[in-house]
């Protein structure tokens, strides 16, 4: 009878320390995560950069998703949203750093084409991994994220 009762009592000690510990550990993350974005965007706008022009079309849908997780973060339907931009957002920079510098050299059709089925591929296995992620981040993640793109596309939030 006394081991029954302390196996019982092990579970309930451990799932006591278990609650305890995510509690504590929630606001520590949450304080990191903060510091970190703010030391990174402060490396970022420190360090030199190469970035990549996207359409007014691309920048205004990027404003309406991130303005859109922005004003309501806690709605269902931002992790699809962000993770739909980053794949079209990871496409257009492969081709910007990629293969127009092909078209520009003049490579060729085929030598073009062979890179564009290429980084389609590799465009498609990225965005499915990061997808995969994105969609199962909180609403603080995706806030993150979304900070992160208008630091890298200076997509500022439009004025209403």
């Amino acid at each position: 009878m006394t081991t029954s009762s302390r196996k019982t009592a092990k579970p309930a000690g451990k799932t006591a320390v278990k609650t305890v510990a995510t509690t504590v550990r929630k606001p520590a993350a949450s304080v990191q995560q903060t510091a970190s974005a703010a030391s990174a965007a402060s490396a970022a706008n420190a360090e030199p950069s190469l970035r990549f022009h996207v359409s007014k079309r691309l920048q205004a849908k990027a404003d309406t998703v991130l303005a859109a997780l922005e004003a309501a973060p806690d709605e269902a339907g931002h992790g699809d949203a962000v993770a739909q931009l980053v794949a079209e957002l990871t496409e257009v920079g492969m081709d910007y750093y990629y293969l127009k510098a092909l078209r520009l050299a003049q490579v060729g059709f085929v030598a073009e084409q062979s890179a564009r089925l290429g980084l389609s591929g590799a465009a498609r296995i990225i965005s499915s991994v990061s997808r995969k992620y994105i969609v199962r981040m909180d609403q603080d993640q995706l806030l993150v994220v979304a900070r992160h793109i208008r630091e890298l596309g200076s997509i500022t939030p439009v004025k209403r």
